[in-house]
């Protein structure tokens, strides 16, 4: 069973670590919303960075790499590929257990995803530092599908509060139920307590 995991407010190297170890020991690992990660440190550093990374090439023949991925997920696949013995067979079959994704696509959106607190920014970080998303920073160097991802996701965010206002009402209507038949079945629930059942 997979671990699916929000990629909001994280931090792109303490998530990646911890994703590393957990595909090293065999465990499915899938990310939403990549393009929510966070980077410490202003964007314009961030950048910075990126555009050296774009100059690294190689001279004779630049189709042999580095290759420089544009896309969050991408991003973040290689920063996880860094701590991950990728040229073992072990490290290849540990980066094959690993699902990233921008945007949180159909069969996720209806499961629970989970957060990690160490690698989570507001926890990492002092308050006031500055950061910048994996988002915006993919999208200055060549990334395409920002206004596509926004799109999307404003349009599963409606989806989901319309869900969860039905599952409020649903949850009422049933806590009413029980208190309608409270009365009823009291002689019953003394029974079933009797044999050690709440």
């Amino acid at each position: 069973k997979p671990l699916v995991i929000d990629g909001k407010n994280h931090l792109l190297g303490r998530l990646a670590s911890i994703i590393a170890k957990q595909i090293l020991l065999g465990q499915k690992v899938v990310v939403v919303r990549c393009e929510e990660i966070c980077i410490s440190g202003n964007f314009h550093r961030s950048k910075l960075k990126y555009m050296s990374f774009l100059r690294k090439r190689c001279n004779v023949n630049p189709r042999r790499g580095p290759f420089h991925l544009r896309s969050p997920s991408k991003i973040l696949w290689r920063t996880v590929r860094g701590m991950v013995p990728h040229k073992t067979i072990r490290g290849t079959q540990a980066l094959k257990l690993m699902r990233l994704y921008e945007g949180c696509p159909a069969p996720y959106d209806k499961t629970k995803k989970l957060v990690i607190p160490s690698a989570n920014r507001h926890n990492a970080l002092k308050p006031r530092r500055k950061f910048c998303t994996v988002g915006r920073l993919a999208h200055e160097v060549g990334w395409q599908y920002k206004d596509v991802v926004a799109k999307l996701e404003a349009k599963r965010k409606v989806k989901g509060a319309l869900f969860y206002s039905d599952k409020k009402k649903l949850a009422k209507l049933e806590e009413q139920a029980r208190k309608n038949v409270a009365s009823k079945i009291a002689s019953y629930q003394k029974i079933i307590e009797g044999y050690g059942y709440a």
